[in-house]
């Protein structure tokens, strides 16, 4: 039996989608990828676009490395949505691939919880900074304002020691 966390591992996301690939999910229900494939085709009206897709060369690049070493890429591999790998336990007669199928999708869901715990921690962070921005303005605002309290008082006037004679502007002449 291949536990969860083994599932969880070839679980990737592509087009916006946590899917499993053909080659990954056919030995976790015990049967060749070629069966797994053909029992789909046999069955095309169960496995709508969003189930089932045919991978791109590209994405295919970009999914996992060592893809060529598993694989021959001759056949661009298909990618199983939760349910389509749901429905794929369903087509195949595999005692095997229903018992497995309770395990894929406790991975799915397991990774959607905590996809969706990060997506609120992040939100809830993104107030926080929103919200210590604006008290960081507000203090900014005050420590000016206190800023000239906290300096020493300036040293009264001294008065001037000597006789000191106060000039008067000359008068402005008359016109």
């Amino acid at each position: 039996m291949v536990p969860a966390p083994d599932i969880e591992s070839h679980i990737f996301t592509l087009r916006g989608e946590k899917v499993l690939l053909d080659f990954d999910l056919a030995p976790i229900y015990g049967v060749p990828t070629g069966a797994l494939n053909r029992a789909v085709k046999r069955n095309r009206d169960r496995f709508p676009e969003d189930f089932r897709f045919k991978l791109t060369g590209a994405e295919v690049m970009r999914c996992q490395t060592g893809i060529a070493s598993r694989r021959n890429l001759r056949y661009l591999p298909y990618a199983f949505t939760e349910h389509g790998a749901l429905m794929a336990a369903n087509v195949l007669s595999s005692p095997r691939a229903v018992e497995m199928s309770v395990y894929v999708i406790r991975a799915f869901v397991r990774m959607r919880r905590e996809l969706t715990a990060n997506e609120t921690v992040a939100r809830r962070l993104a107030e926080i900074e929103k919200t210590l921005l604006k008290h960081d303005g507000a203090l900014r605002d005050v420590y000016e304002k206190i800023r000239p309290l906290l300096l020493p008082p300036p040293e009264p006037r001294r008065r001037e020691i000597g006789f000191h004679v106060k000039h008067d502007e000359p008068a402005k002449a008359k016109r």
